[in-house]
């Protein structure tokens, strides 16, 4: 059945998230079905080779095999493609430099990655790198600006990044897993946009909230008010011949 993004699935997505700490396997395993749901409104993934960057554990490797894709995660991390659910095959690299040659796969994907890296926009660049002419680019991450925007660190990052570091500590004593300036860093939506159309290697698809309903999307016309409103973007692309 066709994904439908209306509110009913925004809330499902919603309660698995408030899991994420006490059941990671429940909680990315909702989200890996619902995101190939997504995938598959824009390219049939049967027989595609499918690149993860960042995607380690491999809960959405898996979950694209199951539509028939061929799939090889990325990750700087070699303790997370060891981990639970790792495909086999898994590649060790940066995102930031993707080991792998121009033109070689059909879909690039990503979630939540970007914010991680110290110069996002050229892992994005990246990504489009290694798509093939014809081949699709799909890229989510959550902006900074937005509620979820630090992280285990929120609401707190409002305060600024490294306040927002002292305060969790203050309240659990020890520090948070994402460190600002080493492995989280401040993305916005303006700045996505702006990247995807102007980069001419590409044609922006479509940018839409990933966990929010479809009528929620004019909210990305509105300068300012669409950073705290977001939560997460996607920005889907299409490579041009």
């Amino acid at each position: 059945m066709p994904m439908r993004a209306d509110l009913a699935r925004s809330i499902r997505l919603f309660r698995a998230f408030r899991t994420e700490q006490g059941d990671q396997q429940g909680y990315y395993t909702t989200l890996a079905a619902d995101t190939a749901g997504l995938l598959r409104r824009y390219v049939d993934l049967r027989d595609r080779l499918v690149l993860d960057v960042g995607g380690g554990p491999g809960f959405f490797a898996s979950e694209f095999r199951g539509h028939g894709a061929r799939c090889v995660c990325v990750d700087v991390d070699a303790g997370e493609l060891a981990g639970q659910g790792a495909p086999s095959g898994g590649v060790l690299g940066s995102a930031l430099d993707l080991p792998l040659r121009d033109s070689s796969v059909d879909v690039c994907f990503s979630s939540n990655v970007l914010e991680h890296v110290p110069e996002p926009w050229r892992m994005a660049s990246e990504m489009v790198r290694v798509t093939r002419p014809g081949g699709l680019v799909f890229l989510a991450y959550t902006n900074w600006l937005s509620p979820w925007g630090g992280h285990e660190t929120s609401p707190w990052h409002y305060l600024g990044g490294h306040r927002a570091a002292q305060k969790y500590q203050e309240k659990y004593g020890k520090p948070p897993k994402n460190h600002f300036g080493r492995s989280l860093y401040p993305v916005s939506v303006a700045h996505g946009l702006r990247w995807a159309r102007g980069d001419r290697r590409v044609e922006l698809v479509d940018a839409f909230p990933r966990y929010l309903p479809w009528w929620y999307r004019p909210m990305l016309k509105v300068p300012i008010v669409r950073e705290f409103a977001t939560w997460n973007l996607v920005l889907v692309l299409r490579k041009r011949p």
